[in-house]
């Protein structure tokens, strides 16, 4: 009997350590993610956007059309799928105070975003103005705006970074392979902890594609390197989501609808990357298509984990 117990004591032992050593924190993140990984694993997934000459979503490809390459260096694709896969979304809706008379608007356009998701997507909503980052809905499928979110008043300086920040850390849990930050903003950053560089590497590690609505008064061609505009145009490259200028008006239910719309006509391919060194270095990612004349939006790249 005792050296029964011993050995199921010893069972017990090794499976927990073989379950916890499976993901570790990584305590060099220069984002402060203290992300979980896993060790066992280089899987790579990637959202594509296939469009035509008119801008019109292309369906009917199959595995054998794409390539994808990790630095240069072709990758062979592991998992391939269109459509079907649910997606998780969180809408993010600026409040600072250059945003007054421009709330109403913005959330009234939430209602053609929710309108039009489909069984077994999800969306979260919050706000970002002064210091806070506020959640007014958690993840849902149930098609209904929260009553509170009309009670929103714009307040102060605009923390953007730290809402990108606060969407990736709940979006990474999500199972969804198609995830999303939708971003209505009209402003640079004014007011966060983290940075741009923190909030571009939590996005990538979480595998979400930001949706940059940019809702400021500049004339379209005026901005500069450091305007909210050029700010969220970047993010939206660096992750494979889109950017959108809209002043607002019909404009901006549009970019609600066409960000539905887009995840989803993607195509989800993932590959286990055949680099092994787990260094923390930037590896671009491009995917081509086999047939002519077809525009690809994916992520550019992503930041490999470190031991």
């Amino acid at each position: 009997m005792i050296l029964r117990f011993t050995f199921l004591l010893l069972l017990a032992s090794s499976l927990f350590l073989t379950s916890s050593d499976a993901r570790e924190q990584d305590p060099q993140d220069p984002a402060g993610q203290g992300e979980t990984i896993s060790l066992e694993t280089n899987l790579v997934v990637v959202n594509v956007t296939v469009t035509d000459a008119n801008d019109r979503y292309v369906s009917g490809l199959k595995p054998e059309d794409f390539k994808i390459f990790e630095d240069n260096t072709q990758q062979k694709i592991s998992s391939f799928g269109l459509e079907e896969t649910p997606f998780a979304a969180t809408i993010m809706l600026d409040i600072s105070g250059s945003m007054e008379h421009k709330i109403t608007l913005t959330r009234a356009s939430c209602t053609y975003f929710v309108d039009r998701i489909r069984e077994g997507d999800t969306f979260s909503i919050y706000s970002f103005g002064g210091s806070k980052v506020t959640m007014y809905q958690d993840f849902t499928e149930i098609r209904d705006i929260p009553d509170k979110l009309w009670d929103l008043r714009a307040q102060g300086s605009t923390p953007l970074y730290d809402a990108i920040v606060t969407g990736s850390d709940a979006l990474i849990k999500r199972p969804e392979k198609r995830r999303a930050i939708l971003i209505v903003s009209d402003g640079a950053d004014t007011n966060s902890r983290a940075s741009v560089d923190q909030a571009l590497r939590k996005a990538l590690a979480a595998q979400v594609a930001i949706y940059g609505v940019d809702m400021s008064d500049s004339p379209v061609g005026a901005s500069t390197r450091n305007t909210g505009a050029e700010v969220l145009k970047m993010l939206a490259n660096k992750t494979g989501g889109r950017f959108f200028r809209v002043p607002g008006g019909s404009q901006l239910r549009d970019s609600f609808v066409q960000t539905v719309e887009e995840l989803r006509n993607q195509y989800t391919l993932t590959y286990d990357s055949s680099n092994e060194r787990f260094d923390g270095r930037w590896r671009s990612i491009e995917v081509r298509v086999a047939r002519p004349q077809l525009n690809i939006r994916a992520r550019q790249g992503y930041y490999a984990r470190k031991k």
